[in-house]
């Protein structure tokens, strides 16, 4: 059985535990924390990003495509708001190889379908952009 626990530990911080494998991640809040451990916000974005890049890495796997080394940055709107909500995220993937159109076409088909994308309320804009060969351009 996968379960997942929060504590909160005081002071606008908790600690959310894997109980399975006991790994930790620190939270705190930005605003009213000391805003130096992951927010909820920041949470949000590493979920989405992390799976849409599962996602692409599941078909990468199957059609022996190279990700290794891609990255995603992720960056926000809306949180400077009184009453903070995430109005936009944008992800920016950067995909070290060169690859051809279909394999871009499949991989970035397979982030759009992610379940944590699907599950996002209209209200709030995703959106993403692809570069490829990154390493080369670097």
């Amino acid at each position: 059985m996968y379960t997942l626990k929060i504590e909160y530990d005081g002071a606008q911080h908790a600690t959310a535990l894997n109980e399975p494998h006991h790994n930790r991640v620190a939270i705190d809040c930005p605003f009213t924390g000391e805003g130096v451990e992951f927010s909820p916000a920041s949470l949000f974005g590493i979920s989405l990003a992390s799976c849409m890049l599962l996602s692409m890495g599941a078909i990468a796997q199957r059609d022996g495509i190279d990700l290794k080394g891609t990255t995603v940055d992720i960056r926000f709107s809306g949180l400077d708001k009184t009453f903070p909500h995430v109005d936009s995220i944008t992800l920016a993937f950067h995909v070290p190889q060169a690859l051809s159109e279909t394999e871009q076409q499949k991989l970035e088909r397979a982030a759009a379908l992610c379940p944590i994308r699907q599950s996002i309320d209209a209200d709030t804009l995703v959106s993403t952009s692809f570069v490829y060969g990154a390493a080369a351009a670097a």
